[in-house]
Formats: C-alpha cells, sequence, structure tokens
C-alpha cells in the first residue's frame, strides 16, 4: 500500500501527463474514444482486450482491424457463425478466446437485450470468459468505472515502483498487486489512468533493458532509488525496500520481499524486480500427421480437411488428418494410417511417404509433428466426403480455420512437392551420408510408411502465444 496520499496524487499525474503525450496511436484507443454509444464502446474494448492476451500490440492491430470491419457491434458477431469465426481468428492463438467472445456476444444479444453491463462485478459474472481483469479494464476505460486492473505489464511496474520481490504469481501477492492498483488508480480517468500503466509497462518500464531515463514515475520508484543510491554490491540477496509498518514481523519476514536465498544480478538493476516464477516446462507429445492430396481432382488438386472436436485444444480448427501421443510412442503409424482410411477408405500403405518434422509449442504442450504426404493418383479416387472432413483447393486451405502448425506443416509438405507452391523452397536429395540419423521411434514409423528409406525436411521450431 501508498500511505502517502501526495505521493498517490504525483504518481497520478506524472503518469497520465506522460501518457497524454507520448501514448500509442491504437485503432481500438481511436474506437472508444470516438464512439458515444456505450454498447458499441464497450464492444471495441472488449474484442481489444481479449485479442491483446498473451498476444503482442503489433499481431493484433491487423486481426482487430479485420474483425471489426466484419463484425462491427455485438449484433454482427452474435449471427456469426463459429466456423467464421475461427476462421478469422486463425493464427492469432488461444483459439477459445474468439469462441468465448462470440459466445458472449450472443448472450448480450440474446439474454441482456443487447446491452452490455455497466459494472466489473456484473460484466465479471455475465459474461462468458471475462474475468477479473477483461471486466475490470471493459469497466474502467468503457464506462468510466474507478477500478484498476493487473495484467503482466502493471505487475513489472508495480513491482518496481514498490520494490516487490516476493514472486507475483503467488496469491498473497497478486492479492496485494490488485489492492495497490485499486489504490492508485485516478477516479477522474480510470481509463485512461489504466491504459497509462499498461503502456508504461509495453514501452518504458519493459522486462529486459527498460528505459528509466525515459520513465515518467522515476523518482517515486524504489527500485530505481535502491538501485542508484547503494547499487547493491553487497548485498548476497534480493530485499523489498517496504516500510517497517508494511512487514510481518511476526513471521521475521516480510510476504512481499523475496525470500533470502533468492539471487541478486547487480548488472539487471531494477529489472531484478519482478522475481521470474518457476514455470514447469511444457509436456511433450508428437502426432503423426498426413498431408492426403488428391491431385487429379475435378476442378483441381484437393488436401483433405479435418475437423477437431469443438472442445479441448484448437477446438473446431480445421486440420489434416493427425493422430497424437506420447513421444516415444510407437502405435502412432498404425493409428495414422487406420484414420485415413476411416476418412478416405482403402489406401496404398506403401505410398505414403515421410517428409519431415515440424515442432510448434503451445502454451502448456510442446508437440512435434511427424509429417507424411500421400497423393492419390486415378486408381484410387475418393468421391465420398464423410461428415466432419472437407476437401479443398490451396487457396481455400490458406484462407480456412486452420491453426499456425497446421500452416507450417503445409510448408513442409509443398517444400517436398516441386512446382506446386510458388517461391516454396525446395528440398536437396539427402543421401545416407548427409541425412540426419533418425529417432529409434522414428525408424519404426519409417519402416513401416516407406520401406525405401525416408528423406527428411528441415525442422520449423517455433512458438505459438
Amino acid at each position: 500500500m501508498v500511505r502517502d496520499s501526495a505521493e498517490v496524487t504525483i504518481f497520478r499525474g506524472s503518469l497520465l501527463s506522460w501518457y497524454d503525450r507520448e501514448k500509442r496511436d491504437l485503432p481500438w484507443r481511436r474506437r472508444a474514444g470516438d464512439e458515444v454509444d456505450l454498447d458499441r464502446r464497450a464492444y471495441a474494448v472488449w474484442v481489444s482486450e481479449v485479442m491483446l492476451q498473451q498476444t503482442q500490440v503489433a499481431t493484433v492491430i491487423d486481426y482487430y482491424t479485420r474483425w471489426m470491419q466484419k463484425w462491427p457491434t455485438l449484433q454482427d458477431l452474435a449471427s456469426a457463425s463459429l466456423e467464421e469465426v475461427n476462421q478469422l481468428w486463425a493464427g492469432l492463438g488461444y483459439y477459445s478466446r474468439g469462441r468465448r467472445l462470440q459466445e458472449g456476444a450472443r448472450k448480450v444479444v440474446e439474454e441482456l437485450g443487447g446491452h452490455m453491463p455497466r459494472t466489473a462485478e456484473t460484466l465479471e459474472r455475465l459474461l462468458p470468459g471475462v474475468g477479473r481483469y477483461t471486466a475490470r479494464a471493459i469497466a474502467s476505460i468503457a464506462f468510466g468505472q474507478a477500478t484498476g486492473v493487473v495484467d503482466g505489464n502493471v505487475v513489472r511496474v508495480l513491482c518496481r515502483v514498490r520494490a516487490i520481490g516476493a514472486d507475483p504469481s503467488s496469491s498473497l501477492v497478486s492479492q496485494q498487486l490488485w489492492s495497490l492498483a485499486e489504490q492508485l488508480v485516478d477516479p477522474a480517468r480510470p481509463g485512461d489512468f489504466n491504459q497509462a500503466a499498461m503502456e508504461l509497462g509495453a514501452t518504458v518500464c519493459t522486462p529486459q533493458r527498460p528505459l528509466c531515463s525515459q520513465c515518467p514515475v522515476q523518482r517515486l520508484c524504489r527500485a530505481y532509488q535502491r538501485v542508484e543510491k547503494e547499487r547493491l554490491s553487497t548485498s548476497p540477496c534480493l530485499p523489498g525496500s517496504l516500510d517497517i509498518e508494511e512487514c510481518a514481523p511476526s513471521t521475521g519476514q516480510c510476504q512481499l520481499c523475496a525470500p533470502p536465498t533468492e539471487p541478486w544480478d547487480q548488472a539487471l538493476g531494477v529489472a531484478n524486480f519482478p522475481r521470474k516464477a518457476n514455470r514447469r516446462p511444457p509436456r511433450e507429445e508428437c502426432s503423426a500427421t498426413c498431408v492426403l492430396e488428391q491431385p487429379r481432382a475435378p476442378g483441381g488438386a484437393r488436401i483433405l480437411l479435418v475437423q477437431r472436436p469443438n472442445s479441448g485444444l484448437l477446438a473446431g480448427l480445421w486440420e489434416f488428418p493427425s493422430v497424437t501421443g506420447e513421444p516415444s510412442g510407437q502405435h502412432l503409424h498404425k493409428a495414422l494410417l487406420q484414420k485415413l482410411q476411416s476418412w478416405a477408405g482403402p489406401l496404398p500403405a506403401t505410398r505414403l511417404q515421410y517428409i519431415g518434422q515440424v515442432v510448434h509449442t503451445f502454451s502448456h504442450i510442446k508437440l512435434t509433428y511427424q509429417v507424411y504426404g500421400l497423393a492419390l493418383d486415378r486408381q484410387n479416387p475418393v468421391t465420398i466426403t464423410p461428415p466432419g472432413a472437407r476437401w479443398l483447393t490451396r487457396d481455400e486451405f490458406h484462407t480456412a480455420a486452420v491453426s499456425t502448425a497446421m500452416k507450417k506443416v503445409f510448408r513442409v509438405y509443398e517444400g517436398r512437392q516441386p512446382g506446386t507452391c510458388k517461391g516454396s523452397k525446395r528440398s536437396r536429395a539427402s543421401t545416407p551420408s548427409t541425412r540426419k540419423k533418425p529417432s529409434p521411434g522414428q525408424q519404426v514409423l519409417d519402416s513401416f510408411f516407406r520401406p525405401h528409406g525416408p528423406t527428411e525436411a528441415p525442422s520449423l521450431n517455433n512458438v505459438d502465444q
């Protein structure tokens, strides 16, 4: 907590003055600022806040612009299909966000008379997918409710301003940060204040190499003061610098300070705050995925896509026939063949070619796609498309509701098909001396599918947030 009201006043004024001068010109800010209809304003803020979760501003701008052009009102979004929503959201990641956004729009239109709830409490209670942060962001920016917000950027700013060294992901510290945000928010301009705090964390008080010389609240920042005054050259641990009455003397350790064993890196300076939480590494899974193509289909070549279930990872999106299991699982080859036959009928297993692999990391899963290709000839036509599957042209694929991982899989496939994609990289023929040795599990897959030995495509390693 900040016990000095004068300090709070200075903090508010300094931050807002800086924001008025330096704020970025972003499409959702323009739209919310120009919109007089409160429901439309809240909708504009809602869409932006959902898209910005775990996603960089530069990525969101184009998606937001296309979204608002297609569905400028809650009513427009409520009448859209989930397929359309997934198609526009494709590539943005965390696909459940788009689905829940549409569910919320339908609830507003069908159950709330087309009017958005006007307070943070009712927004959080009534709208699916709207949590504490999103509800308070909408309420403060769209409706002027004097309520604070805490996102990753605000956590960093507050931890440095108050020199909080304890783990900010812990429930106790998180609760204190929310209380501090509520205390600091400017009741006259709550929306601008909250956006200013987030803007400060995004552009100045950054995770690495913060621009302290450009910070409008530098003289109020306890982390900066401590670095400047002492340089912490002799301190073996990361202490907090809270007022003595803010600590917990009964425990002998302030709950907002770092534990005594936490090291302090003098070279980092203020970037020692906040403390990084210990995150579990993503679990590893493997998927055998096949691009099944009819090169001579009527009207042009077609590739098969199947739709994922309406719940779980990548819900409702389209993908190539795939089977997923443990990284060392050797049953995937049989399961993939059975999957292909369930969608397309009897298939020549010997024609299934191993192409390469794609490593794609989601928030909690590191998924390795073993990519296969199978081109059907005239002796193996597929004339019936079962429910949940469809044949698409290449152009249709690139505009369909498919994930970034599937686009990477398709790039690997096209790279092994000379002349199928303008500008695609063509692989050089590998030889036993230059070929990367496959893993034992991969050797089983290769021996089953391609008796004469596989060729490999480069791995595409990426993280999709």
